[in-house]
């Protein structure tokens, strides 16, 4: 598996770790199973128990293709559709925990799904996917070629993390916090603040800091108390942590 900075649009780099082969052909072979199990019961309703093919005697062959065309149309979609409205995962996706993404830092929309969806005949359709997984394997973002039109990657949601790749901080029962105003912020402003602080903290990117203060005092309008940028930031998480876990 290799890792995968996104850069958001507020300009901040994110690490993520592509999906696995692995995970990847989980995925499908569950979508697989899925559309295999739709086109049975199809096939039984309308071929066994409401005998169809009776009616398709009467008819020439273009109408009985249209027809058996939109009783399996629901297997062609199925991936953009899903994609679609899960954000980027299908059931497959969601079961081995992986899910499409932009590179580019943006949520990936519909026109992204449908590019990813073209290309499967070139990547999957033909050649059984030995094509999809040669550019899998091959890519340094683990893309196939439906991810390099679309711009788009697919990440595992399994990371390993601890607290220190989350928003959460370790405080104390006695803890007493000094800004009430940090409630203005999301959980994602708490993501993207922590990660951005540790980094620029171990490189003494003192530049970054202090513009990640004064983001954070505009945005919320609270005023550096402390005197001390890396204490200020510190104090924000805190003090994030104690409003959110005591309301």
């Amino acid at each position: 598996m290799s890792e995968l900075s996104i850069n958001t649009t507020q300009n901040v780099k994110i690490n993520f770790i592509s999906a696995s082969v692995g995970e990847r052909m989980l995925a499908y072979f569950v979508d697989l199973l899925i559309k295999i199990a739709y086109g049975i019961v199809v096939w039984m309703v309308f071929f066994y128990l409401l005998n169809i093919d009776r009616l398709f005697k009467n008819l020439d062959n273009w109408s009985v293709m249209a027809i058996i065309f939109f009783m399996y149309f629901p297997i062609m979609v199925y991936s953009i559709t899903l994609e679609s409205i899960f954000e980027g995962q299908t059931i497959g996706k969601k079961i081995s925990k992986i899910k499409v993404v932009k590179i580019d830092g943006y949520q990936a929309g519909f026109g992204d799904y449908l590019m990813r969806w073209f290309f499967r005949l070139i990547d999957i359709t033909i050649l059984n996917g030995i094509i999809a997984l040669i550019t899998v394997i091959s890519s340094k973002q683990g893309q196939r070629l439906g991810d390099m039109v679309a711009g788009t990657a697919v990440i595992t949601l399994k990371n390993k993390i601890n607290i220190s790749h989350t928003i959460l901080e370790e405080i104390g029962e006695a803890y007493v916090p000094t800004y009430p105003l940090v409630i203005k912020l999301s959980d994602n402003d708490m993501r993207i603040i922590k990660e951005t602080f540790q980094k620029a903290d171990v490189k003494n990117d003192h530049e970054t800091i202090r513009k990640l203060v004064s983001k954070i005092e505009s945005v919320t309008g609270i005023k550096n108390q402390s005197g001390n940028d890396k204490d200020f930031l510190r104090i924000v998480l805190k003090d994030y942590n104690f409003y959110t876990q005591n309301m």
